[in-house]
C-alpha cells in the first residue's frame, strides 16, 4: 500500500506538465521574448524565403502555362563550310504544311532604321530595327495589341507599320488618336497597332513591323525569313523539333538551328530553386543560433531556479518530472517563436510577392513544417538543461548559496 501511495504521488499528468512549463515561461517574460525572437527570425527567414522563391517560380510557371511550352524558334545556322547560312524563301509555308503545326510566321530583319516620329527629332532612333512579319505572327507568338491592329493580308500595297511596346515607348507613342506616323528610310508609314510587351521575345518590344509586299517595295528585302517561330501540337513538340531541319532544307539540315525560347523561362525557375536552397541553408543557421540561445537561457534558468527544483524533489517529484518539465519549457518557448515566425514570414512573403505583382504562393506545408522545426530545436535545445536540472542534489539545490 505504501509503493502504491507513493507511485500516485508523484504521477505527473500531461496538463499538469504542461501547465508548470508554461509557468516558468510567464514569470520571466521579458526574457522570454528575447529568446522567442532568435528563433522566431530563423523561422520568419525560412519561411519567406520558401514563400518568395515558390511564388517566384509560381509566377513564372503560370507564364509558362500562357505562353505555352509548344513555341519553337527557326533560324539560320551556319553550313559545313562555316559560312552563315539563309533559310528558304518558302519556309513558314513548308512548315505549316507539317500535320503538328499548329501555326508559323517568318519575320526579317531589314537593314533600315526609323529615323523619326511625329513627336521625336530626325536623327533618334532608339534601337528601334525594322523587320517584315506575316500577319499569323500575333497568333503565333500568343501577343496581344495594347492599342490598335496588327498588320492584316489586306495592308501589303499600304505602308502601315506595328510597333512593339518598346519602340512606341521610345517614340513617344501611346495611343493612335491623332493618328501618329513614323519615318522609316525616307518613307512615311503610318501606326496601327502598339503591341503589349511579349516576355519570350524581347528583340520584338524593339521593333517596327511592317508586311513583307512593302518591304521588298520600298527596301528591297529579300524574302528569306531571318525567324520562323511556330507553334507545335503539344503531343509532338519534341517529334517536330527533330524534323524540322530536315523540313525546312532537304539539302542541308544541319544548319538550320532550332530552339525553344520558353526553355529560357524553366532555366529561371532552376536557377530559382538553387538559390532558395542557398537561402534555406542561411536559415536553417539562424534556426540554430536561435536554438542554442534557448540552451543558453535554459542552463541559466535551472541555476536561478535551484530552490524551485529541490523543494519540488523534496515533495516527491521524480528526475524524470523535472527533466520533463524543463523539455516542455524549452519547447514551449521555441514554438512560441516558431509560431511568430512563421506569421512574419507569411506577411514578408504576401508583401514582397504583391509588390511584384507576382501570384502569391505562401506553402502550407512550409508553415507547418516551420512550426515543427522550431519545436523539434526548442526540444533537442532543452535536453542538456533538462539533465542537468533532474540531477541536482534536492539537499544540496535547497541549501543557501
Amino acid at each position: 500500500m505504501r509503493r502504491r501511495s507513493e507511485h500516485r504521488r508523484s504521477r505527473l499528468r500531461f496538463g499538469d506538465l504542461l501547465t508548470t512549463g508554461l509557468l516558468g515561461l510567464t514569470t520571466r517574460v521579458g526574457r522570454t521574448i528575447l529568446t522567442a525572437g532568435g528563433i522566431a527570425i530563423g523561422i520568419a527567414s525560412m519561411v519567406s524565403v520558401m514563400g518568395i522563391s515558390s511564388s517566384s517560380r509560381a509566377d513564372v510557371l503560370a507564364e509558362l502555362d500562357r505562353l505555352g511550352t509548344n513555341l519553337l524558334a527557326v533560324e539560320a545556322g551556319t553550313s559545313l563550310f562555316g559560312d552563315e547560312a539563309k533559310l528558304p524563301d518558302n519556309a513558314s509555308d513548308r512548315i505549316r504544311r507539317v500535320p503538328a503545326t499548329e501555326s508559323a510566321a517568318s519575320l526579317s530583319r531589314t537593314t533600315v532604321d526609323i529615323v523619326r516620329s511625329d513627336v521625336m527629332p530626325a536623327g533618334r532612333n532608339g534601337g528601334t530595327s525594322v523587320s517584315a512579319a506575316e500577319p499569323q505572327l500575333l497568333e503565333t507568338l500568343a501577343g496581344t495589341m495594347a492599342t490598335g491592329r496588327f498588320l492584316e493580308d489586306g495592308d501589303d500595297p499600304l505602308p502601315v507599320v506595328v510597333l512593339g511596346s518598346e519602340a512606341a515607348a521610345q517614340f513617344g507613342i501611346g495611343s493612335l488618336a491623332n493618328r501618329p506616323t513614323v519615318l522609316i528610310d525616307e518613307h512615311r508609314f503610318a501606326v496601327v497597332g502598339v503591341m503589349d510587351p511579349l516576355t519570350l521575345y524581347p528583340d520584338v518590344d524593339r521593333m517596327a513591323l511592317v508586311g513583307y509586299d512593302v518591304a521588298v517595295d520600298l527596301f528591297e528585302l529579300e524574302r528569306a525569313p531571318s525567324t520562323v517561330y511556330l507553334r507545335a501540337d503539344p503531343d509532338h513538340v519534341e517529334g517536330l523539333r527533330e524534323i524540322l531541319g530536315r523540313t525546312v532544307d532537304p539539302s542541308s539540315p544541319s544548319s538550320v538551328s532550332v530552339t525553344r525560347p520558353s526553355e529560357s523561362l524553366s532555366a529561371k525557375a532552376e536557377v530559382d530553386k538553387n538559390l532558395t536552397n542557398l537561402l534555406l541553408g542561411l536559415g536553417a543557421v539562424a534556426l540554430v543560433v536561435g536554438g542554442v540561445g534557448i540552451a543558453n537561457v535554459m542552463v541559466i534558468s535551472v541555476l536561478e531556479r535551484r530552490n524551485e527544483i529541490g523543494v519540488r524533489r523534496a515533495i516527491g517529484a521524480t528526475r524524470r518530472h523535472i527533466a520533463a518539465q524543463f523539455v516542455v519549457e524549452s519547447a514551449a518557448l521555441a514554438t512560441i517563436g516558431g509560431a511568430v515566425g512563421v506569421g512574419l514570414g507569411s506577411l514578408v512573403t504576401i508583401g514582397y510577392a504583391s509588390r511584384q505583382d507576382w501570384t502569391i504562393d505562401v506553402p502550407i506545408e512550409g508553415l507547418g513544417l516551420g512550426v515543427l522545426a522550431a519545436l523539434v530545436i526548442g526540444a533537442l535545445a532543452g535536453l542538456y538543461p533538462a539533465i542537468r536540472a533532474a540531477r541536482l542534489d534536492p539537499a544540496e539545490a535547497v541549501r543557501p548559496a
